[in-house]
């Protein structure tokens, strides 16, 4: 089979679940991670036979995405602020609202020159793409990294050995708040924690609902802003004047934060994400 078959045989079958737009995307990612070859060299190169391997990942790629497997998790890569991660099922994905989460908290740090030393502690890691970002763009921070999960760490680990950034991996249950005395106290404390109420996983789409690790998803319904309460208290309890606290947000509890934590004493700014949503949240001590 040569590349350009392979292509429109993958297309063909992503069009059943997916937008034309949507499912060419995702079959020119797998050509790409298959062959090593770029959507150009693709075209050039439209007649090259793939090998008998080669064909077989795209059998085994095709069956994976049409029982809706995301992308990420099925080629086991994501990217993220310009660089490439490992992802499996026991992170979510990446988002491209979290970047733009990443740019504000980069931009507030020099808006700001916060003066050194600076400590920053990301809640929730996941992949740890935020903390890594971060590292990058900030590379004299001290960072810290939290999860609950060990197998959501063993990830970040790995991303991080590979990304070549030093970073302060901890286990612990943020919501537990015996634990918080055990943690350094940041400079800037960041979070993208669970925030999707139970009675919506109804409606998520399957690629997310059955693939993406509830436990980073879903919250309780009759309290769902239950990790921006304990963000701003551990914040108000532990954090010096003018720290920073930063929190991406469910886009229907945007308002809901905001006046939470300006109840609870600490002035927050909410910014709209490029898709004009309330998405992430700025507050300073």
């Amino acid at each position: 089979m040569i590349i350009q078959q392979a292509y429109q045989k993958l297309l063909l079958a992503l069009c059943q679940i997916y937008d034309t737009k949507e499912a060419a995307n995702i079959a020119n990612w797998v050509m790409e991670n298959i062959t090593n070859l770029s959507k150009m060299d693709r075209i050039i190169n439209k007649n090259f036979v793939l090998s008998s391997l080669q064909q077989q990942q795209l059998q085994s790629y095709t069956a994976q995405l049409l029982q809706h497997m995301p992308i990420q998790y099925v080629l086991g890569e994501t990217w993220f602020y310009n660089f490439k991660l490992y992802v499996n099922e026991h992170v979510l994905i990446p988002r491209p609202e979290t970047e733009e989460l990443v740019e504000w908290i980069v931009s507030s740090y020099l808006q700001k020159e916060i003066n050194s030393p600076i400590h920053i502690m990301d809640i929730g890691t996941g992949s740890g793409c935020i903390a890594i970002a971060l590292k990058k763009q900030i590379p004299k921070a001290a960072i810290t990294a939290v999860d609950i999960s060990n197998n959501a760490l063993t990830v970040a680990k790995q991303n991080a050995a590979t990304l070549q950034v030093d970073i302060d991996f901890k286990q612990l249950d943020f919501l537990d708040t015996s634990t918080w005395a055990t943690l350094p106290i940041p400079t800037i404390l960041v979070s993208n924690p669970p925030y999707i109420p139970l009675k919506e996983k109804a409606s998520i789409a399957k690629h997310v609902k059955d693939y993406e690790p509830t436990t980073a998803l879903f919250v309780p319904n009759d309290n769902p802003l239950v990790f921006y309460e304990a963000l701003a208290k551990f914040a108000l309890q532990y954090m010096q004047p003018k720290s920073f606290l930063f929190a991406e947000v469910h886009a229907d509890y945007g308002e809901d934060v905001y006046t939470l934590w300006n109840k609870m004493g600490i002035s927050a700014i909410l910014k709209k994400d490029m898709q004009e949503k309330n998405r992430i949240i700025k507050a300073m001590l």
